[in-house]
């Protein structure tokens, strides 16, 4: 039996191919560029296939950022894995315990999403000056679990609060205490709102620029997104070397969401980003 398409079926999909033809066309450039040597490159000659794959690019990206991408995985890693626990600790506690000004300070916790990271930033170099760890991944990892605290917050809430409340009662009633009820019942649960959480912390911690560049002042300890900035000479760019930097930086995050794409979609109809 074929199958019938409406006019405005046909429609959307024409729309929806020329957006993924845009959205690729920069990714095609980049890859096919990334694998040309230098010789090779030109802005007439962008569109073509390389005559001849080097990948001297990839070379030279991988012994310039090698140390900034270890320094990225120092930095994200830990960062992802604090805010993303710390979130699900306040998810259950907004969305299950009832206690006086909660609403309040929901509120208040909220609010740091909408802080400017500009607002701050001089008064965080001054503290992470005054206290050693300035120009420091500590540093970063404070910064990001902080800022990551509201965001995580709101996610883990949302998906707690599918949770039935006559389980954590029947916990309560068993005499089980806060920490009792969250590890052995609400943690074992949770794994698609920590998903979810994670791919999205990662993903922007990762790709942070501002606080890299400001707070670790010593190029052997910041993160890739800044040393692939530095990638470009002074002179001369070489841009096969620039693409499969950028690359490079890029693969982390495909791969995560390659991974965990099925827990993420799995942990979306769950819940925990709803609202």
């Amino acid at each position: 039996m074929t199958k019938k398409y409406s006019t405005s079926s046909v429609f959307s999909y024409i729309i929806l191919i020329i957006i993924a033809i845009i959205f690729l066309v920069p990714f095609y450039v980049t890859v096919i560029t990334s694998f040309k040597p230098l010789s090779e490159i030109s802005i007439s000659d962008m569109w073509n296939l390389p005559n001849n794959i080097s990948f001297d690019g990839f070379k030279v990206a991988f012994s310039k950022l090698g140390p900034n991408l270890f320094n990225s995985f120092l930095l994200t890693i830990p960062a992802t894995i604090i805010s993303a626990f710390i979130g699900s600790i306040n998810g259950f506690a907004f969305s299950k315990l009832k206690f006086k000004f909660s609403n309040v300070i929901f509120a208040i916790i909220l609010f740091g999403m909408f802080i400017p990271y500009q607002s701050v930033l001089f008064p965080l170099i001054q503290f992470f000056q005054k206290i050693g760890l300035y120009g420091t991944i500590p540093a970063l990892i404070i910064i990001h679990v902080i800022y990551g605290i509201p965001i995580t917050t709101l996610m883990f809430k949302n998906y707690y609060e599918e949770i039935p409340d006559s389980l954590i009662e029947a916990a309560s009633i068993d005499g089980a205490s806060f920490s009792k009820t969250y590890s052995k019942i609400i943690l074992p649960i949770s794994i698609p709102g920590f998903v979810v959480t994670a791919i999205w912390q990662f993903t922007n911690i990762w790709n942070e620029f501002l606080f890299a560049v400001t707070v670790t002042s010593n190029p052997d300890r910041q993160p890739i997104t800044v040393a692939l900035v530095n990638l470009a000479g002074s002179q001369v760019v070489e841009w096969n070397v620039q693409m499969a930097g950028a690359l490079v930086a890029a693969l982390p995050t495909l791969i995560v969401y390659i991974v965990l794409g099925k827990y993420f979609l799995k942990g979306l109809l769950s819940g925990s980003v709803k609202g």
